[in-house]
């Protein structure tokens, strides 16, 4: 299953790789891509849950505090 979320006020391509290496490291997420010219994050994982989606969108704003997460 895959899920796009819209990456608002990331502020550089160095944040969106880190952003897109911790998503990554998050225990059911099979892929994750970071598109810095579309401000977009790309998941793949087996199952797509609420607690998952939170614990992705937490990742994200550990890296960059002010970028707002929403799901596309």
């Amino acid at each position: 299953m895959e899920k796009v979320f819209k990456l608002n006020e990331i502020d550089c391509a160095v944040c969106a790789a880190k952003a897109e290496k911790r998503v990554s490291k998050i225990k059911g997420v099979t892929h994750a891509t970071v598109d810095f010219m579309t401000q977009r994050l790309f998941v793949e994982a087996e199952e797509m849950s609420g607690a998952l989606i939170e614990e992705i969108k937490a990742a994200v704003r550990k890296i960059e505090p002010d970028c707002e997460v929403t799901e596309v």
